[in-house]
């Protein structure tokens, strides 16, 4: 698509967009008395407008039913959690029984590494990106000194190129490669959450597994974001959040897939509790564990009914929309759309006021564009926020910014450039 720098082609835009009306399903802070413009759903999603009336329900069945409610009224809470997954897997491309929902991201990360991470011999080593979200690397440092290693020796990071600031495929691929006799486990997001970079994680998996070793993925800034065939990508294991991208609110409730590939193994390390016990006999509260069925078998405690009552309002949205394809599709053009923007500010100017340091490949890139700020950064972010702009700072001088596909127009976009332009005449 051509695009052009006016409001009227904005608007264009937005009367031909298929979900033009999904933005209404969402609930927005107010500036001056009107919505804000948010492009920070990498960070935390807006409040689907359902959200109150799926808690509501859970509210009056607590009041009705008090512990009745786990297995009765139109919505029994027992197996709440399940009537999700359909949905959830679909969009993560995955079978409905290798996706379980429980927990939050890191807690799901030290568990599936449990069962995961099995170093042995020579063969102890884990590799990240470096730069991965901070709360990643202190997981596989404790899990590392967990298992008597140092993290200085036992976790390898891959930076970037000197100059560069994402990292290239044959790199991870070639130091994969070359750390193939003693690499226990891959682990890298599916969207590192600082430069928007979506990683190639079929190559990784592929490359992984012929190495020899596990491989997992970090998926906060992937789920509801990009295209996603965990089953297909033959995944060992991945985790999630469900705040961003996917809207489920605050320390929303995190999920978690296991490939079926290794349901069958009957000597698989894992922590067990009572909620992961075979549901069918679960009440008979046998002293052995029986494993449930599938990724249900990794669950500890019974579900927080409530998280599960706003995951759903979310997850209703995405399957109105009909899934993540249509949303990929705008979202692609939204973020482009951006793109546009500011290099064009770049060209009025004559200089790289703002370098784009996340990918111009699509297929590379999700919503997000992390935007090197080359002077008065925290002074131009500053001008957004004053003017009704919700986006993200990262220090030094990123800024980022996210076009959500669900809940941001082309005109919101438009607006959200003007501003960052008049900042600069500012500063």
């Amino acid at each position: 698509m051509i695009y052009q720098n006016t409001i009227e082609f904005a608007t264009q835009l937005d009367e031909q967009d298929p979900l033009k009306d999904f933005q209404s399903q969402f609930l927005a802070p107010k500036h001056n008395g009107r919505d804000v413009i948010y492009l920070c759903g990498n960070s935390l999603g807006l409040q689907p407008v359902n959200a109150r009336a799926e808690v509501d329900k859970i509210l009056t069945n607590w009041q009705q039913y008090a512990i009745e409610g786990f297995f009765t009224g139109n919505d029994p809470w027992l197996d709440f959690h399940k009537r999700l997954t359909k949905t959830l897997s679909t969009l993560l491309g995955a079978k409905s029984e290798e996706v379980t929902i429980m927990n939050s991201l890191t807690l799901n990360l030290h568990l599936l590494m449990v069962s995961f991470y099995q170093p042995a011999g020579k063969r102890y080593k884990i590799l990240i990106e470096g730069g991965a979200f901070p709360s990643d690397q202190y997981a596989v440092a404790s899990q590392a000194r967990f298992h008597g290693y140092d993290p200085k020796d036992a976790v390898i990071e891959l930076f970037p190129r000197e100059g560069e600031f994402t990292l290239r495929t044959e790199d991870i691929l070639q130091t994969i490669k070359n750390h193939q006799e003693e690499l226990a486990l891959v682990l890298f997001s599916g969207v590192n959450y600082y430069t928007g970079q979506v990683f190639d994680m079929p190559a990784i998996t592929k490359a992984g597994h012929a190495a020899g070793a596990i491989v997992g993925f970090d998926l906060a800034h992937a789920a509801g974001n990009v295209l996603l065939e965990l089953h297909d990508w033959d995944l060992d294991f991945a985790t999630w959040c469900s705040y961003k991208y996917m809207n489920s609110g605050p320390g929303g409730i995190s999920g978690a897939f296991v490939h079926e590939m290794h349901f069958s193994n009957q000597h698989m390390n894992r922590f067990e509790g009572w909620w992961g016990f075979r549901e069918d006999r679960r009440f008979l509260m046998p002293p052995v564990f029986e494993a449930d069925k599938g990724a249900a078998a990794w669950q500890l405690s019974t579900s927080p009914v409530m998280l599960l009552a706003l995951h759903k309002a979310a997850l209703d949205v995405f399957e109105s929309a009909g899934g993540l394809a249509p949303l990929r599709t705008k979202s692609e053009l939204l973020t482009g759309y951006l793109e546009f923007l500011i290099e064009g500010i770049n060209k009025k100017h004559d200089e790289e006021l703002f370098k784009i340091i996340t990918p111009k490949t699509k297929a590379d890139r999700g919503c997000q564009l992390s935007i090197v700020c080359k002077q008065n950064g925290k002074a131009m972010f500053d001008k957004l926020t004053e003017n009704g702009v919700i986006g993200d700072w990262r220090e030094p001088n990123v800024i980022r910014l996210s076009p959500v596909p669900l809940y941001n127009s082309f005109k919101q976009v438009f607006k959200a450039a003007r501003i960052l332009e008049a900042s600069v005449e500012e500063n």
